[in-house]
C-alpha cells in the first residue's frame, strides 16, 4: 500500500495558482471551483514496486474551492479548500471523506526587467496549511490527508520570449509533528508514544510552453517531491505518516479565456506519477472554472455616482 495523497496536495492547474508566474491585477479576485481525480493499482513498496490484491484501484477525488486576490500587482493572495473522498476497489477497508486543509500563500514578484530577447520575473512565495477536521492521518493509503500544519517557502523564477516561457521554482515545507490514536507504534524502533515526529520535504518543479494570458496558456510540467528523512514501508504492511514518500511528476495544464464572457475562464490538465519510493504510481485528471470580479471598476463606478 502507498499514498496517493502526494498528488493532490502538491499538484496545481493553470490558474493564477501559487505554482505559477502569473499574477492577478490590484483589486482583481479570481474564484472558482476545482475537481480532480486520481487513481492507481501498482506502487512503491520502498524502492519495490508492487501490486496488491486488497486494495485493486485505489482512487481519490478532491473538490476544492480556489480563490486569488490582486491585493496590489505585485502581491497576491490566495486561498485553497478541499473536499476529498478516498475509496478501494477490493478488501474490507473503508474509504475515508471530508474536507481536508485550509491552504493560505502570499505571492510576491519583487523583480521584472526585459532581459535579453525576453522578460525575466522573480517571485517569493509563503504560505500555511492547517487542518479544518478531525481526520484520521494514521489510516493510509486511505485517509484524506497528513494532519500536518505546514509552511512552505518558494523562490520561483520565470522567463518569457514572446508567447514562450519557462519558469523553474524551489521549495522547502516545514511540518508540524502530529499526534494518532496509538499509544504506541513502531518505525524502525519501538516509539511509546502518540506523537509521530514528521520529516521536512523540498520539492523542484519546472514549467515550459506557450502563455499568452489574456486567451490561452498551455504548459507541461516536471515535479520532483522529496522527503527529508522517515523510512520505507515494510514488507506487506500498511503506510505510515512519517514514512519517506518520494515522487516524480509529469503532467500538462491548459487555461482557456472565453471571448463571449469577460473574466470567464476554463482549466484541465493531468498527470503522471513516473517514479516513486512508498507512493502509488498514479494516473490524474482536473477541470476548473474560474472567474475574475473586477473590484476596483465597481469602486471607480461608486465614485462616479457620488460626485454626479
Amino acid at each position: 500500500m502507498a499514498l496517493c495523497l502526494i498528488t493532490f496536495i502538491h499538484a496545481t492547474a493553470n490558474a493564477q495558482t501559487d505554482a505559477d508566474a502569473i499574477m492577478m491585477a490590484k483589486n482583481n479576485f479570481c474564484v472558482g471551483p476545482m475537481y480532480s481525480g486520481s487513481h492507481w493499482t501498482d506502487y512503491w513498496e520502498g524502492t519495490l514496486k508492487r501490486t496488491n490484491d486488497n486494495l485493486g484501484i485505489v482512487s481519490t477525488q478532491m473538490y476544492s474551492v480556489m480563490g486569488n486576490y490582486g491585493l496590489t500587482s505585485r502581491v497576491n493572495l490566495l486561498f485553497s479548500v478541499p473536499y476529498v473522498e478516498t475509496q478501494a476497489s477490493a478488501g474490507t477497508l473503508h474509504g475515508q471523506k471530508g474536507i481536508q486543509d485550509l491552504s493560505v500563500w502570499a505571492k510576491w514578484m519583487p523583480f521584472e526587467k526585459k532581459v535579453g530577447p525576453g522578460t525575466l520575473s522573480l517571485y517569493g512565495i509563503g504560505g500555511v496549511s492547517t487542518p479544518l477536521t478531525n481526520y484520521i492521518a494514521d489510516y493510509l493509503p486511505l485517509s484524506i490527508g497528513l494532519q500536518s500544519k505546514t509552511l512552505s517557502l518558494r523562490a520561483m523564477a520565470d522567463y518569457q520570449v514572446g508567447s514562450l516561457f519557462a519558469t523553474v521554482s524551489g521549495t522547502y515545507v516545514f511540518r508540524k509533528n502530529i499526534t494518532i490514536d496509538r499509544t504506541s507504534y513502531y518505525t524502525t524502533t519501538l516509539h511509546l508514544t502518540n506523537e509521530v515526529e514528521m520529516p521536512d520535504a523540498n520539492q523542484y518543479s519546472i514549467r515550459a510552453g506557450y502563455r499568452r494570458t489574456d486567451r490561452l496558456i498551455v504548459e507541461g510540467i516536471f515535479t520532483r517531491w522529496t522527503t527529508l528523512g522517515g523510512f520505507d514501508i515494510t514488507r506487506n504492511n500498511m503506510p505510515f505518516p512519517s514514512n519517506r514518500m518520494n515522487s516524480s511528476t509529469l503532467g500538462v495544464n491548459i487555461k482557456y479565456s472565453l471571448k463571449a464572457i469577460n473574466g470567464l475562464s476554463l482549466i484541465g490538465g493531468g498527470d503522471m506519477t513516473i517514479a516513486g519510493q512508498n507512493v502509488g504510481q498514479s494516473s490524474s485528471l482536473n477541470g476548473g472554472i474560474f472567474y475574475v470580479i473586477d473590484f476596483s471598476a465597481k469602486h471607480k463606478a461608486s465614485k462616479t455616482l457620488k460626485k454626479a
